[in-house]
């Protein structure tokens, strides 16, 4: 019979423990006793004095999954510390029982797998089972994968290698989603319900109002289609960031002059000038960068100064400390108000999605947008409270040099 040992390689993903993480040697039955690591020491598994696996350097309890491993009596020989997170068992209580007593699990309908699976018996051709939703005692959900390891093909199944995943993350990720499709069916609904009452008013009754009333329902459904485009265009950057691909064209930027443009639309639209504050420090390093999504950066947080805040909006652009090696300085822009400022037990949260203010209104999802752009141009945000007691933002983008200019 071949000699099969700990490989030299191992993946743990959504496959469980892949053939790399072979088995242990199987020429021989188990012992009775077992380690704390929850190896059977009778099985030449492969361990250093260490206990590390050989060419390997790590042992099962360093595994971020659970990882239950039984022999061909079926009967557990490793039960690492995830695995006992996971199930809330210790693995004293599951090494050297059977695998169906160690590891109770039923499918959604309330059948017990492993008299479904038969992982000793059935056909010879099984490698294991596919990643699935079951359940532990009390109703815990797990993600479970199985893989039967067999010293030959078609020969009887040595180890039975069990991956447990808690789906917890998965959770959170689906309640994210869930939110993000309500956000978004509740915010379209509004204006597109305005931009549909008003056009077909419109349509049915154009000769019974004066020119003025149509300038003015026109003007509500340009309002209500930029609100609709906005909402559209913030979708399509979540979607570039959560997948990473969210390009970044670097341009000569002049922050100082970006900063100014936006305090100019602000006073052109009705703010006074006196509420607007732009402190430069010289010299500023030359800046690459995405002048559009600088611009997006921007326009999100003097927004948010203006609406939320009180007083003075301050705006800090200077040269700061790079932290990338091979650069002495990075751009550093700093917004402040002297509204209320934001709850110490709420600033963890401002660049999570829909996270709002006090005051309610928008998306929530301007300010992780914001991070998800100065993040990809390789910079860094962050809120805290500013000297008049408002809120204060700071971020900083590298210098951003192309390579061929160097």
């Amino acid at each position: 019979m071949p000699d099969e040992r700990w490989g030299t390689g191992m993946s743990v993903g959504t496959d469980g423990v892949k053939s790399a993480l072979r088995a242990h040697d199987v020429r021989g039955a188990p012992a009775s006793g077992h380690t704390d690591r929850g190896i059977d020491p009778g099985v030449d598994s492969g361990i250093d004095p260490d206990g590390q696996r050989a060419g390997l350097g790590i042992d099962p309890d360093q595994l971020p999954d659970g990882l239950v491993i039984a022999d061909e009596r079926g009967r557990v020989i490793c039960f690492n510390a995830a695995a006992a997170r996971i199930t809330a068992t210790p693995a004293t209580e599951a090494l050297g029982h059977h695998l169906e007593r160690a590891l109770p699990l039923e499918d959604l309908e309330g059948r017990r797998w492993w008299q479904l699976t038969d992982p000793y018996g059935g056909l010879v051709i099984r490698v294991g089972q596919p990643e699935r939703n079951l359940l532990l005692p009390g109703g815990r959900e797990v993600l479970v994968t199985a893989r039967y390891v067999r010293v030959r093909p078609l020969g009887p199944v040595r180890r039975v290698v069990v991956s447990l995943r808690d789906t917890e993350g998965r959770r959170r990720t689906e309640r994210s989603h869930a939110e993000l499709i309500a956000t978004v069916a509740h915010e379209l609904r509004s204006p597109l319900t305005s931009v549909k009452g008003f056009t077909a008013t419109l349509l049915a009754k154009w000769e019974r109002f004066t020119d003025d009333q149509k300038k003015l329902m026109l003007e509500t459904v340009d309002a209500d289609a930029n609100r609709v485009t906005r909402l559209i265009a913030e979708l399509l950057d979540i979607s570039r960031i959560d997948s990473g691909r969210l390009e970044v064209r670097r341009q000569p930027v002049d922050i100082g002059a970006a900063v100014g443009r936006h305090i100019q639309a602000y006073v052109a639209s009705g703010q006074s000038a006196d509420r607007f504050l732009l402190r430069i420090g010289q010299p500023l390093p030359d800046l690459w960068a995405d002048p559009d999504k600088v611009d997006q950066v921007l326009s999100n947080l003097l927004e948010n100064a203006v609406r939320h805040g009180e007083g003075t909006v301050t705006i800090d652009v200077e040269p700061a400390p790079s932290p990338r090696e091979g650069e002495d300085v990075c751009t550093s822009v700093t917004v402040s108000d002297e509204g209320p400022g934001i709850p110490e037990e709420s600033m963890n949260r401002v660049f999570t999605r829909f996270w709002r203010g006090s005051k309610r209104g928008g998306t929530g999802l301007g300010l992780y947008i914001v991070k998800g752009i100065v993040e990809a141009h390789g910079g860094t945000i962050t809120v805290g409270r500013a000297a008049e007691g408002g809120a204060q933002f700071r971020f900083t983008l590298p210098v951003g040099t192309p390579a061929y200019l160097l």
